[in-house]
């Protein structure tokens, strides 16, 4: 993964806003409190934000979020993010970027949702329903998405060396064995959508309920496994049952997606990726989760 970042900050925003889209050159521009990590993001104005990727391998996104949003949109129950306009390299910074429609909303945590149960179920009809639309075209698991929905074995020297840079720190043999169980099994479907990245930080709450779902930048067509990690990041007990009883998906998929989660969860507890500090705090709670022996049914 792209180790090199450039400086993006509001003046570099506004400079670049003002030069290639003069119409909103009046409108203030201001870094958001949720700018994120894969892409840097700015409010412009009050209805419309800018997102700036901030590593050469995110930059291929920005097409690719342009092309299929709208096209998904329509199919699905909850607002995505609408594309307005493709900004193009300039200055000091190398790649395209976007501006989309402001979506109102706060990113998800248990204490902002009301019904931790209801949420879990509407966030798995919107699955179902991004799941049943026509993937016609739609573009396979790469270093696009970073091979979500993909085979987890593009991940198992890396996941191994996490295991064993943890030893001593969590339960080796518990976690090779989840691992090794996720990896004996296939989708053996035709492919369907997936997000790639549902996570609480791309789950928007107004009024305690789910909003709506942003940041397709690890949008693809494969596994739907991957999508299944907020299962073990946010929900627990009753909430990951209600998740799971809605989703149409057999005992494998929620293996793999399991292990999706571990794997993750290693490699930032590891250290072997560079992340955010809010992000480099969660994996041991995580851990803990996937390798409890009910976290699946429970």
């Amino acid at each position: 993964m792209d180790v090199v970042r450039p400086v993006i900050d509001d003046t570099l925003v506004r400079r670049m806003v003002a030069a290639q889209f003069p119409q909103w050159a009046d409108l203030p521009v201001r870094a958001a409190s949720f700018g994120g990590w894969d892409n840097k993001t700015f409010l412009l104005g009050e209805h419309m934000i800018v997102r700036l990727p901030s590593a050469a391998g995110y930059s291929v996104q920005v097409e690719k979020e342009h092309r299929w949003l709208p096209k998904l949109a329509p199919f699905l129950p909850l607002p995505i993010p609408t594309p307005l306009a493709t900004g193009e390299p300039a200055d000091s910074y190398p790649w395209r970027w976007s501006i989309y429609r402001w979506i109102e909303g706060d990113a998800a945590a248990p204490e902002r949702i009301a019904d931790l149960s209801g949420f879990a179920s509407s966030l798995a009809r919107f699955l179902v329903a991004l799941q049943r639309i026509d993937t016609t075209d739609g573009p396979r698991p790469g270093p696009h998405n970073f091979w979500r929905g993909g085979s987890l074995s593009t991940y198992d020297a890396e996941t191994r060396q996490g295991i064993a840079l943890l030893k001593g720190k969590i339960d080796t043999k518990a976690a090779t064995e989840v691992w090794e169980a996720a990896l004996k099994t296939t989708w053996d479907h035709p492919p369907v959508w997936v997000h790639g990245d549902v996570s609480a930080g791309n789950l928007l709450v107004k009024s305690g309920r789910l909003s709506s779902v942003i940041d397709f930048g690890m949008l693809g067509v494969g596994d739907p496994a991957c999508d299944l990690s907020i299962a073990w990041t946010l929900f627990s007990g009753e909430s990951r049952r209600a998740f799971r009883a809605m989703l149409p998906l057999d005992a494998g998929t929620w293996a793999r997606g399991r292990a999706w989660t571990l794997w993750k969860a290693l490699i930032v507890a590891a250290g072997l990726i560079e992340t955010n500090a809010v992000e480099a705090a969660r994996p041991w709670r995580v851990i803990d989760e996937v390798l409890d022996g009910r976290s699946i049914d429970a």
